[in-house]
């Protein structure tokens, strides 16, 4: 009898601690629920909060880019018209030293055409002094060339030249020393700016 009762007494008791497991465990599992909902509610916020991150980083970029573009267009605009002035400016300036490029060489020679109205309205009769106005007016005209950069080709006792020289004319039975040398000038020839702008056509020595 006592050890049915012990048992009965077991029983109850192992009843007892089954409820209580039970209800720790209901206890107990909806704070994990409620820990595992919250985990998942900050990883749901973390994610909007990088996807908004990553469109205003994005919104940035583009805004940056659309300026840049702008800034670059201006640029290329006004260097385009830049370069259009410029063209304009050079054919004009080209167009007019086209038209005006003898300017200075008509200024030189100007006081030579002047000296020769002079000479005509004189009516001197003496060759001698119309011989010696004539040769100032040359020399005048001589240095009016030379301002513009103009000078003589020399042949006298110089070595045939084909650069500067044209032979016209071969002179035989010149003795060693005049053989290839310049025996005359029959036309001068002329210089610009170191151009032969026009031969000296000479007689060479054979």
């Amino acid at each position: 009898m006592a050890e049915k009762e012990n048992k009965e007494k077991q029983i109850k008791v192992e009843g007892a601690n089954e409820q209580n497991a039970t209800k720790q465990t209901s206890s107990t599992n909806p704070q994990k629920a409620e820990a595992t909902d919250k985990q998942k509610d900050n990883k749901k916020e973390e994610k909007e909060e990088s996807k908004d991150n990553a469109e205003c980083d994005a919104k940035k970029a583009l805004e940056e880019a659309n300026k840049t573009i702008a800034d670059l267009k201006d640029k290329y605009l006004r260097t385009l018209a830049e370069f259009d002035n410029y063209k304009k400016r050079t054919l004009k300036e080209k167009a007019e030293l086209i038209l005006n490029g003898s300017e200075k060489t008509v200024v030189a020679v100007l006081p030579v055409l002047d000296d020769f109205e002079r000479a005509f309205k004189d009516e001197s009769d003496d060759p001698k002094a119309i011989r010696e106005g004539m040769k100032m007016i040359y020399k005048k005209f001589e240095k009016a060339l030379e301002s513009l950069g103009v000078k003589k080709i020399d042949t006298k006792e110089k070595d045939f030249d084909t650069d500067f020289h044209e032979a016209v004319a071969m002179v035989p039975g010149q003795a060693d020393d005049k053989k290839g040398k310049v025996i005359d000038c029959l036309q001068t020839g002329y210089m610009l700016n170191d151009k032969v702008i026009r031969h000296a056509k000479v007689a060479v020595g054979q």
